[in-house]
């Protein structure tokens, strides 16, 4: 089952000059992606508020137990989070389903420089589908490799899970994570402006 831990209302503490100009540098380079004509834009793709991301997962790194050091991003768009916990220290995991979205991502992981092994693929273990409540949820559309086998790893082997769900796909994620995460594992998504949800996974 999942506990949910209150993330506190303080999550704003002040970033660094260098961390300011490389989030601001990714801003820019979506904002361009978004505002092309000439591409199909992944309609999934929005992205986080990265400042509250780093607060939540520097928290979470100072105050919460962890059982283990691999991080893994579910749909990590331009990879952003990932590059900020990997600052953080952790071993960095991504997936992402749409192939516009790779270049992007491995651009980011280049400039900041980070170490994330990013992977072109479905971030749902075997079997995850029938967790889902509705059979419209565009995780559920998403084809390509399963990350887990590419990697010789199942998904209880993450210490840390970040995602940001798309509207009405919350529920999913959580049942996802509580079906097949490690106990003591942590899943932070992030809802939308000025919220973010933090589980971790307990016997029960």
């Amino acid at each position: 089952m999942l506990r949910p831990i209150e993330l506190p209302s303080f999550l704003n503490h002040k970033l660094t000059t260098d961390l300011n100009r490389r989030l601001s540098e990714i801003r820019g380079r979506i904002e361009a992606f978004q505002d092309r004509w000439d591409q199909d834009a992944p309609e999934q793709f929005v992205a986080a508020d990265y400042e509250m991301v780093h607060h939540a997962l520097a928290w979470i790194q100072t105050t919460q137990p962890i059982v283990g050091q691999r991080f893994l991003e579910w749909g990590c768009g331009f990879a952003a989070a990932s590059c900020l916990a990997f600052d953080l220290g952790w071993t960095i995991f991504a997936i992402e389903a749409h192939a516009d979205l790779i270049p992007h991502a491995r651009a980011t992981i280049a400039a900041w420089p980070a170490q994330v092994e990013l992977l072109h693929g479905n971030f749902l273990p075997h079997q995850a589908e029938h967790l889902a409540e509705e059979p419209t949820l565009p995780s559920l559309g998403h084809g390509g490799r399963n990350a887990y086998e590419s990697w010789d790893l199942e998904l209880d082997d993450f210490a840390i899970v970040y995602s940001y769900p798309w509207p009405g796909e919350d529920r999913f994620h959580e049942a996802v994570f509580d079906q097949h995460a490690n106990i003591g594992a942590l899943l932070l998504m992030f809802i939308g402006p000025n919220e973010m949800k933090l589980f971790r996974k307990v016997a029960g």
